[in-house]
This record gives structure tokens, sequence and C-alpha cells, in this order.
């Protein structure tokens, strides 16, 4: 028997395993994954964006603030900095307050917390399927199969014209549980739901899941033009014709929809929105450092009724040639060179480089989602531990939980610190 079980060997899964060892305590870590850490290899384009020296709760998300406000009391960025210290990662602060490791290597992250687990004593089940648990006299029994011997059962069933073999598994026991699976987000790397199915065996309330971080998909008929085209730019969603948020930074444009930072930031908006079946237009300033005004004089500046240069071209002099075509088209101006260009014709290309439009009808979904929002309502967790107040020793930590955080660091900031506070 162990006195913790812990599901998932993700950050929070990790963390969690070495600070409960450090205490002396005996841990199971069980994982689906052939490898631990799979999701944390892909953060921060692969060099593990492991923190933001910007902690605040004002980047946070959940149906239950005062959670998040009370979880990451004295638990700043010293906090998560002393204890990679402690397991030899040193952090560097590169822009916006983004924390990586001096390596810049995501699997140097995940090759020094596997080996400080394995170094504590902790044993780690990979391939590994949980079948059930439950619990009997204050013990949690979980089930578990070997993704392997599945395999090899399969089989050997289907080479024995599909005779059924029993299937292999295991039980173990202990009196501390810890669920650190994780959401739906980058199924590909894991994700599931089976966390959920877990809490809600346990009877815990669950907050709908939806994807954030995600790229956003549209049918506007000139995104077949633009594909490729990254611009800096400024992005305001409204739904239902109310204005919900505003947004800078980059663009990306492709055969879907758009992606690029400004998008990511804003889709959270975007996914609520559009959950509640709302009609969801995103505004695209192309030029947000020049205001309307500014905009029209530098242009009329560069007119030349003398000249018959295409109008594509002499607007390539203010923006790239394929957003320059669809501003064009979007405009509808019927003069094709610049001599006959007038000033109502800058007008027009003036309000569609400052009001590009986008009708959102859908997100990548969960596949394409960095985060899940949502999950286990945090109204029924100890801030203080991670435990859960309707099952005794039973825990959360990590992205399970209805906490959900900003890009630039703060999604693994709350993974690591739900992961430490399980063993205070």
């Amino acid at each position: 028997m162990y006195q913790n079980i812990i599901i998932g060997a993700g950050a929070s899964g990790l963390i969690s395993a070495i600070c409960l060892a450090r205490k002396g305590e005996t841990v199971l870590l069980l994982e689906k994954n052939r490898v631990v850490g799979k999701k944390l290899l892909a953060t921060g384009n692969g060099r593990c964006n492991i923190t933001n020296k910007n902690i605040d709760s004002l980047r946070f998300h959940s149906s239950n603030i005062s959670f998040i406000k009370e979880i990451i009391k004295d638990f700043n960025f010293n906090k998560i900095e002393s204890f990679f210290n402690s397991i030899g990662i040193i952090l560097i602060e590169l822009k916006d307050g983004k924390v990586y490791p001096m390596s810049l290597k995501a699997s140097s992250v995940v090759d020094i917390l596997e080996y400080e687990v394995k170094a504590l004593g902790v044993k780690i089940c990979c391939e590994t399927l949980v079948k059930e648990i439950t619990k009997e006299n204050n013990q949690f029994i979980v089930t578990i199969n070997s993704i392997k011997d599945l395999s090899e059962t399969m089989a050997l069933a289907s080479s024995n014209s599909g005779a059924k073999a029993p299937l292999p598994s295991l039980e173990y026991k202990s009196k501390k549980l810890i669920i650190a699976t994780g959401l739906e987000a980058s199924s590909q790397l894991g994700g599931s739901s089976f966390g959920l199915d877990i809490a809600s065996s346990f009877n815990h309330p669950i907050i709908a899941t939806l994807p954030s971080l995600v790229q956003l998909c549209s049918k506007e008929d000139y995104l077949k033009y633009l594909v490729g085209v990254k611009q800096e730019g400024s992005v305001s969603l409204t739904a239902n014709g109310e204005f919900i948020s505003q947004i800078r930074g980059d663009v990306l444009f492709t055969k879907y929809g758009v992606s690029g930072l400004a998008v990511l930031d804003i889709s959270r908006e975007v996914s609520l929105r559009l959950n509640n079946y709302e009609y969801c237009l995103l505004n695209i300033d192309l030029m947000p450092d020049i205001n309307k005004n500014q905009l029209v004089q530098l242009l009329s500046s560069r007119l030349d009724n003398k000249s018959d240069k295409p109008i594509l071209l002499w607007l390539e002099g203010f923006i790239n040639k394929k957003l320059a075509k669809v501003i064009i088209d979007k405009s509808k101006i019927e003069s094709k060179i610049l001599k006959n260009l007038n000033k109502k014709d800058i007008n027009k290309i003036v309000y569609i480089i400052k009001n590009l439009s986008l009708e959102i009808d859908s997100t990548k979904g969960f596949d394409g989602a960095e985060v899940s929002a949502g999950g286990v309502d945090t109204k029924y967790i100890n801030p203080k531990n991670m435990s859960s107040l309707l099952v005794d020793n039973l825990y959360f930590t990590g992205e399970i939980l209805d906490v959900d955080g900003d890009r630039g660091g703060y999604n693994l900031h709350f993974a690591w610190l739900s992961g430490i506070r399980v063993s205070l």
C-alpha cells in the first residue's frame, strides 16, 4: 500500500510527487502516455514557459475568483523559482515577464523533474490505464491495465479466431489519491476528460469545459487570399453587437480562420460566447499605431493625380500585398489606377484597414487548444492543500480544476503551485 497515488505525470503530478516524496511519503505515479511530461515538452514552443514574474489574480479565470486569490497568496514567482533552483534548474526572464529555463529547452525541465522523482524513490508506471477507482475502509483502490499488456492480449485474441482472453489488471491501494490528469486540451498529447469522470464518480460538481488559447475559425471568403500572412494588429470582439474585449498582438491568417498571439489571447471570450450561441465578430485594426485621421492624411499625401501606377502597387507601400488586395476588394472602389483615386476612395480604404471584419463561427476545439477552461468546481476544494471538501484524502491539482490562466506562463504557474500545496 502506498501513502499516495497520483494519476497523471504532467506538471502538477510531477511536482506533487517530488514534494510528497521529500516529506518521506511513498508515492505511486500513474501515466497513460509512454513518457512523463509529454505536454510539458510542447509548452513555450518547446522552450517551456515555466512561469511569469508578474503573478496576479487578474491573469487567471474561474467561476470562483476567491479561490484564485487564496491559492496564489504567498505563492509568487519567488516560490516557484526556489523550487526549480532546488532541483538544479536556473530560470531566466525574457519578454513580458515570461520565465524559462536557462537552457531554453522544455526537454531539460522534463528530464530533471523525472530524475528527481526517481531519485526520491517514487514508482512511475507509464502506459497505464486506470480501469476503476473505489474507496473502501478509508483506502483508495485503483485498478489499472497496462497498455502494453492490453495490446498483447488483443493480438492473442485476434490470432485465436477472436477468442476472448481475460484482460490483465493490477490493484494498488493508497491512503491519499491525487488527480492530476489535466483536461481535454491538446488531445494529441494525451488530453482527455477522464479526470472529470473520476471527479464525478465522487460526486464533485463540474463547471462545463471550453477550449481556450485556441485558433478561431471563419468562413469569410477573403481568407483564401491571406493564408500565411502575419500582421501586428488590434483585435476587438463583439458578441451579439456588444463590445466584449480588445487585444493587441500579431494576427496570423490561415485557410480555416485566424491564429496568432492576439487571437489566442481573445479566444477564451470567443469560446464562452459561441457556447451561448452568440454571434461573434472580430474587427481587426491592421494599423493600430496610426489613428484614422493620421492614416487618411498619410495616404492623401501620397496621391499623385498624374500617375498611372496601379492602386494595388501603390498600397503595397503601406501594407502587405495580399492584405492590400483584400482591402481594395472590400473597399469596392472603382478606380484601378492612382490618378483616379479620390478622397472618398481613401476614406473607404482607411475604414477597411482599421476595421477588417471577420465573423467567427467556431474554434479549432480542444485539439487545437493550449488549455481548457472550466473543470472541477473549486468551491469544493480547499485552496490551502488542494484537498476535496467532499471526500477525505482526495486531491485535485492543475488544469483539471476550474482555473485557467492567460498566455505567458500563468497556466504552468498554477500547475506548479497547486502541486506544491498538496504536500502542505
